[in-house]
């Protein structure tokens, strides 16, 4: 997403982000097949990715200009991503807020006055619904 964000020729960003979707478009079968990344337990792979997704939507999708499609547009990646957020201890230390803020005041470049889009309301307690894939660790 940051190489899609920042190109500065149009190649640089078609190709950023070809690779941004076409790893989406790989983890949205592989997650109806698996409940996690590696297989049935969650992995330091699956946190890592999650604070990438965490940000997709109300981040990437539009300040990088990675929108070509939503992470709520896929599945199973949604419900992946809204269980670790529902995790036992992980919504405290989520701060959307601050997430916004700094993604669109940091990067001058990209956004010089310092607009934060008005995003979609999410709901990221709602069901998840990946109780049948594999089982939580």
């Amino acid at each position: 997403v940051y190489r899609a964000g920042f190109a500065t020729t149009q190649a640089a960003y078609d190709e950023a982000v070809t690779e941004v979707f076409a790893t989406l478009d790989w983890l949205e079968p592989h997650l109806a097949q698996n409940r996690y990344l590696t297989g049935p337990r969650i992995t330091e792979a699956d946190w890592r990715l999650f604070t990438t997704a965490l940000r997709f939507d109300p981040v990437y999708h539009t300040h990088f200009k990675c929108n070509r499609a939503w992470l709520r547009e896929y599945p199973n990646l949604w419900g992946w991503l809204r269980e670790l957020y529902q995790w036992p201890g992980i919504v405290g230390t989520v701060h959307f807020d601050q997430i916004l803020r700094h993604y669109y005041f940091s990067h001058a470049m990209i956004n010089p006055h310092r607009i934060i889009p008005t995003n979609p309301r999410i709901d990221w307690m709602e069901p998840h619904r990946r109780g049948g894939i594999g089982r939580r660790a």
